[in-house]
């Protein structure tokens, strides 16, 4: 089969897919709390025919829809969690629909329905003969809360050969790159109030035993590798000056290029906490919020990417918005250094700069954290980027928020038919299939991986949000069991 039955099929579902991008946009809503997205996005997985089983890993806006009954087996993943504070309306100024209210600041609304587009081609094609199956792994909760951790670790890519994902951007190139495995803390410190002036010795101050922390976490900077960084933020500690604190409350983060040296590094931080508390006569709980691996880069599915958007050429937005939100950014110097010299000054002079380019990343460590990582551990992964914002545009920004309810569905229909077409070369080229498995299992296969997240770590429990009551709106073909039964 041909690149074009994959583009033929988009295209074909073009208005249906903007318009399903533009729908979840207008109706963001945070880490695990993504009801309205997930059941848009089943709802068409299953009319189209996808055997859907939701609840996956105890998530309960977490979804695996598969369709298709012979091997080989590739998979593609939907992300569609907005993220607070970024409301924003489609203007090319600053302009909140809802003051504080949720926004599409990473373009999870495109993700989400780009790879959708995706697996809906496949499908097409495996009812024209192709062999194979074709697996869309709905994955919530990206920005917080790491919802792939507790799909990889409930078995949702165990029995999927190779991956193909993507993320919104202002340009168009695979990733090759890893970037750093996490821990994430939270750390109270309970203490004993008492007032500040009159009876000082009567109280135990928990904000002390924080800052003794704190102060620990700037030393420990000095003594670890560089590759590693620590960051803290207080979000309580204590109401009134004259009122010693009785409890205090931070969050931190442990990064590094390995697992490892997080897990090392982290042990440390746990013991500085206890130390911190002896110091200040207080009491510590320190739970772990969060646990990710870096990403483990699979080169030989980049190339194929590469070769797919070679293929596909470039793409055009005519939307005059588009020009305006980049005129909006100013001074995007800093981004396109990014770029190749030979590329800057075409993508200085354009709205979107949408020619496919080489990888930027290859061989680099990114200094962002993502759950991906978890996957990549367990299947071989291929990423890209597409440009579904104008040049320059920083993700969590508002302009990236007016672009992807409206001019970002160019880029977004791009990246369904990059993904579609790699998934269509590794269901055809068995020799591509061998070269990438050998590459994952060079670079330490599956074999190696546990997850980071305690057994029995809830979610909701660990992100303070209350678990929703989600039933889709049309009947799946499998009742949620928690983990992804087999076939």
């Amino acid at each position: 089969m041909e690149l074009d039955t994959v583009t033929d099929a988009v295209e074909d579902r073009r208005e249906e897919l903007t318009a399903l991008a533009r729908d979840v946009w207008e109706h963001p809503q945070t880490a695990f709390e993504e009801t309205y997205a997930a059941d848009r996005l089943i709802g068409v997985l299953a009319e189209r025919g996808f055997d859907v089983e939701i609840g996956v890993g105890d998530v309960e806006t977490a979804f695996v829809a598969r369709y298709g009954e012979e091997d080989p087996v590739v998979g593609t993943m939907g992300e569609f969690d907005a993220l607070p504070g970024l409301s924003q309306r489609v203007s090319a100024t600053k302009e909140p629909i809802e003051a504080g209210g949720n926004g599409h600041g990473c373009g999870h609304n495109l993700f989400g329905v780009g790879s959708l587009g995706a697996a809906l081609a496949i499908a097409d094609a495996i009812d024209e003969g192709l062999e194979g199956s074709i697996v869309y792994v709905g994955t919530p909760a990206e920005e917080a809360g790491a919802g792939k951790v507790y799909m990889a670790r409930a078995g949702a890519f165990d029995d999927i050969d190779a991956v193909v994902s993507w993320h919104p951007g202002w340009y168009n190139a695979p990733t090759k790159g890893s970037c750093l495995a996490v821990d994430g803390f939270e750390v109270t410190v309970h203490g004993e109030s008492s007032h500040a002036a009159a009876s000082p010795e009567a109280g135990r101050s928990a904000l002390d035993g924080l800052q003794l922390l704190n102060t620990a976490v700037e030393y420990m900077r000095e003594h670890v590798p560089d590759p590693v960084r620590l960051h803290y933020v207080i979000t309580e500690g204590g109401d009134a000056a004259n009122v010693v604190p009785p409890e205090a409350t931070g969050e931190y983060l442990v990064r590094a290029p390995s697992r490892d040296l997080v897990d090392e590094v982290s042990a440390w931080f746990r013991r500085a906490a206890e130390g911190a508390a002896l110091m200040g006569d207080v009491d510590v709980e320190v739970t772990k919020i969060s646990g990710i691996y870096g990403v483990r880069p699979n080169e030989t599915l980049g190339d194929a990417i590469r070769e797919t958007m070679g293929d596909l050429g470039s793409f055009s937005v005519d939307d005059p918005l588009a020009a305006d939100l980049r005129e909006s950014l100013g001074d995007v110097s800093g981004q396109l250094a990014e770029l190749e010299p030979e590329h800057r000054d075409r993508a200085r002079d354009s709205a979107y700069f949408a020619e496919p380019i080489d990888a930027l990343d290859a061989g680099e460590v990114g200094s962002y954290s993502t759950d991906s990582g978890d996957v990549s551990q367990i299947v071989p992964l291929g990423r890209m980027t597409t440009a579904t914002w104008p040049v320059g545009t920083p993700p969590h920004s508002w302009q990236a928020v007016a672009a992807s309810g409206s001019t970002g569905t160019e880029g977004m229909l791009y990246a369904s038919k990059a993904i579609g077409g790699t998934l269509l070369r590794l269901l055809t080229d068995e020799d591509l299939r061998a070269e990438v498995v050998a590459e994952f299992e060079e670079r330490g296969g599956a074999d190696g991986y546990e997850s980071a997240m305690p057994e029995d770590a809830d979610p909701y429990e660990l992100l303070g949000v209350e678990r929703p009551e989600f039933e889709p709106t049309v009947e799946t073909e499998s009742e949620a069991a928690g983990t992804v039964a087999d076939d």
